[in-house]
């Protein structure tokens, strides 16, 4: 399982279809959200341009 590409190239590659289990991974508990596809992912490392889903600010609320 290679975890440290994007989420765009796993797609590709049919990641999602073949190791569906190892993708929900890393999507569960996304905390960062594509600004180019629009996936959600726990580690930025897994998304091409990876912006905080909650920025800090509204975590403080």
């Amino acid at each position: 399982m290679t975890l440290n590409k994007s989420l765009c190239e796993l797609e590709k590659q049919g990641f999602i279809v073949t190791d569906f289990k190892d993708y929900k991974k890393l999507v569960r508990h996304g905390e960062y959200v594509c600004e180019g596809c629009g996936r959600v992912a726990r580690r930025k490392k897994n998304l091409c341009h990876p912006k905080p889903l909650y920025p800090k600010e509204d975590k403080k609320k």
